[in-house]
């Protein structure tokens, strides 16, 4: 069975956290872990199937470690690699922006060849806008710590199950 690569960015340490509950509940001896400011764009070589993690920052951003690194993903040949996101913000300080994030990233991975996996429901959340929604849904795992982190282990768990048939481990 191959690895699996888990990249994740993090201002707070939520994101950090959340990375490590996704590699536990899908094995540690599979997920290898990875925080994007300690990475090039020779690290993703490695790996056929991938997980990004990343917070929504501010108004809809990308956090400072991923927003140093977005220009790298331009170098990094993700034809033929599935993709798999999560996401951590908050859907009400910031409805119009929540998941943000894992839009702005899967947007360009799936341009630069990445095919994406993982997808889930928006029910359950409380937004008016997202970059991260496609046809109806999250185009990954959507986690809000701060107004639903009673939700997360849940949330963690039932994804990684898909996560796992997506990857078919």
């Amino acid at each position: 069975m191959s690895k699996i690569g888990l990249f994740y960015g993090t201002q707070t340490g939520k994101t950090e956290s959340i990375a490590s509950m996704i590699q536990e509940q899908l094995g540690t001896d599979v997920v290898d872990i990875y925080e994007i400011a300690d990475v090039t764009g020779a690290d993703f070589a490695d790996y056929q199937d991938l997980i990004i993690g990343v917070p929504t920052w501010n108004v809809g951003e990308l956090s400072s470690d991923w927003e140093d690194f977005f220009p790298v993903l331009d170098d990094i040949d993700f034809t033929g690699k599935t993709v798999a996101y999560f996401g951590v913000g908050d859907q009400t300080g910031y409805p119009d922006s929540f998941m943000d994030a894992i839009g702005i990233l899967e947007e360009k991975i799936s341009a630069l060849g990445g095919k994406t996996v993982g997808a889930w429901p928006t029910d359950g959340y409380d937004f008016t806008e997202s970059r991260g929604v496609r046809d109806g849904k999250f185009i990954g795992l959507a986690l809000d710590e701060d107004n639903q982190g009673d939700l997360t282990e849940w949330r963690i768990k039932t994804w990684s199950g898909q996560v796992k048939q997506a990857f078919g481990i």
